[in-house]
């Protein structure tokens, strides 16, 4: 601020020098110079808001998860589950920052379609000036809050699989093979779906084409920058939050899973019941609240659409509780607890890919939609095929998030209340509005959901190989009989 000061006071004074010498120059005033562009500084109520949605991301997590699939399996295992998410969450926290981050959210070179590169690799280059680009032209946040909020997504998105499996698999195999996936899975398919340079890459690159005297030059600088992102975001894939990401990601693993370990002692033939609704109660409740800030907080800003995906979190998640809640009644007689939550979860899951694109009514109708689909996938499907998902991982991540993600092609339309897609690149500096072929966007949709089934289908039975050959993936049957609490941890959820 002095050395600014000082300079302003001897400019000044040279310029009045020069006025009594020559008073002429006085009547011609000489021409401004164009003000240079100003460096984007984060806004607080932004960087605020992306501080709260990654604590509620976490909240998600631990306690969220950890209690919702604790209820849900025999008292035996409880301590079991709130283990595994613990411990996955944390390990995951800290690959995150020594080397997830920058294999998802850098330049991978010859690889970059697929995974970024080490550049940033325990944080190298980061710091507290430096800032990360939202959607907005113009608008940052620091880089440390982007990361964090990143993290969480990371750090949820294995523990998932976690139900598929549950009350079988070797803690020492679950360590290893969840170090593994999201390595070789997850963080790939980060990169693949969401990197990309931002809108004021764009918007730079399209103003020196257009001042550009070489216009081949230019034009390939133009090309490189917009060739610089994940194979799916150039591809037109739309996921606003992570249906691919994280739901069909990790519920596709977790059916591979819970087929190669093969079903619990006793299914279908025992009493293999939630221990607690009450605790599940708690759990998804939580996830619901959470669940904001996964969505919400995927705008990286806190602006309309940042509301709009809000109200779409609310609005999706009571329409799939209410659509199971009378489809099981119907088909069952009785209004359960558990239906009720599971159907919640379930459009959770179905908007989240939707939540900044979908308008409040078609987010409704998915919400119904959802509720019904992912009932008839975790009774009438699952009962037919007779494969054991413990705690519907499949039925609910897997098959909501693929709804969701198909959805997500139709309910962008502006005609049905959509948000309509983005055009960074005919006007860069504006938001507009491109160019939508309904069409066009469901092919694009399908095309990114069977990518994800293949990656992480074909990847994860890898994976579960792997481990299976070297350590073993399942406990022995005296272990499972007597519960993993105690075979595995040497301790008790409940002492009375």
């Amino acid at each position: 601020m002095k050395l600014r000061t000082l300079l302003a006071l001897g400019l000044g004074g040279a310029a009045l020098g020069l006025l009594l010498v020559e008073p002429s120059l006085a009547q011609t005033p000489a021409p401004e110079a164009a003000p240079a562009a100003a460096t984007p500084v984060p806004n607080k109520g932004d960087t605020s808001w992306m501080l709260i949605s990654s604590a509620l991301v976490l909240m998600m997590t631990v306690p969220g998860l950890g209690l919702f699939y604790g209820g849900l399996v025999r008292t035996k295992n409880m301590l079991s589950v709130l283990t595994q998410v613990m411990a996955i969450a944390s390990i995951v926290c800290l690959l995150w920052v020594f080397y997830g981050y920058s294999l998802a959210f850098t330049n991978g070179g010859g690889l970059n379609d697929f995974v970024g590169g080490f550049g940033k690799a325990f944080l190298k280059g980061v710091d507290a000036t430096t800032v990360a680009a939202t959607f907005s032209n113009g608008v940052v946040i620091p880089e440390y809050v982007y990361i964090c909020f990143q993290m969480t997504f990371a750090m949820i998105t294995p523990a998932l699989i976690v139900g598929a499996f549950a009350e079988r698999m070797k803690f020492s195999a679950l360590v290893v093979f969840s170090i593994l996936w999201v390595t070789l899975i997850y963080f790939p398919m980060a990169h693949m779906v969401w990197y990309w340079g931002g809108p004021d890459i764009f918007a730079d690159a399209a103003k020196k084409l257009a001042e550009a005297t070489d216009k081949a030059a230019a034009q390939a600088d133009y090309d490189a920058v917009l060739a610089d992102a994940g194979l799916l975001f150039k591809w037109g894939a739309l996921d606003f939050a992570g249906g691919t990401v994280v739901h069909i990601n990790a519920g596709i693993a977790g059916l591979v899973g819970c087929l190669m370990l093969g079903k619990r002692i006793g299914y279908g033939r025992d009493l293999l019941a939630p221990h607690s609704l009450t605790m599940t109660t708690i759990g998804a409740s939580l996830l619901w609240v959470g669940w904001f800030g996964f969505n919400a907080g995927s705008n990286l800003e806190a602006n309309g659409t940042t509301a709009l995906a809000m109200i779409n979190t609310f609005v999706a998640t009571a329409a799939a509780a209410v659509s199971w809640l009378f489809v099981e009644w119907a088909a069952k007689g009785k209004p359960s607890l558990l239906g009720m939550l599971s159907g919640a979860i379930a459009g959770l899951v179905a908007v989240t890919p939707a939540s900044g694109f979908a308008g409040p009514m078609g987010s409704i109708v998915l919400g119904l939609a959802a509720g019904a689909v992912c009932f008839v996938m975790c009774s009438t499907v699952k009962n037919a095929l007779g494969y054991d998902d413990s705690l519907d991982v499949f039925g609910v991540h897997c098959v909501g998030g693929i709804l969701g993600a198909l959805a997500t092609g139709i309910l962008v339309s502006p005609d049905l209340g959509g948000a309509g897609i983005p055009d960074y690149t005919t006007k860069p500096g504006e938001l507009v509005l491109g160019a939508y072929d309904m069409t066009a966007q469901l092919i694009t949709q399908a095309k990114a959901v069977g990518f994800t089934l293949l990656w992480s289908g074909i990847g994860s039975a890898i994976l579960y190989k792997l481990v299976d050959l070297t350590i073993g993936l399942r406990v022995t049957q005296e272990e499972e009989r007597e519960g993993l609490d105690i075979a595995d941890h040497g301790e008790r959820a409940y002492n009375y």
